[in-house]
């Protein structure tokens, strides 16, 4: 809601990149846990495809911090907007986390 709101009232559409990675952030990482491979018994670490997903989507999130600073550096939005797209995405990005935190289940033997 905060980035929708500082594109509405700074009356410019650039702060709404921003929800571009709002929604790939999660997709790299969805995609390699689907891809790993979790029926070796012996194999107690992780594979290089999760830790790839993992490195992917921690791209995404820092790009969706970084994204607004760029364009208010740039002075292409205003220093406002850029609090009120940063602000909103950590929000996003903490019920995410708090999401899948209180959602996933530790499997016991």
């Amino acid at each position: 809601m905060l980035c929708i709101l500082s594109s509405a009232l700074y009356h410019n559409f650039l702060p709404l990149l921003v929800v571009a990675t709002y929604i790939l952030a999660p997709v790299p990482n969805w995609l390699c846990s689907k891809a790993e491979n979790r029926d070796d018994f012996m194999d107690s670490g992780s594979s290089g495809i999760a830790e790839l997903g993992r490195f992917i989507t921690g791209a995404f999130v820092a790009m969706g911090i970084a994204l607004p600073v760029v364009l208010a550096h740039c002075h292409l939005i205003q220093f406002e907007a850029m609090a009120m797209s940063i602000v909103g995405g950590l929000l996003i990005y903490s019920t995410i986390i708090s999401f899948t935190m209180f959602f996933t289940q530790e499997e016991e033997f």
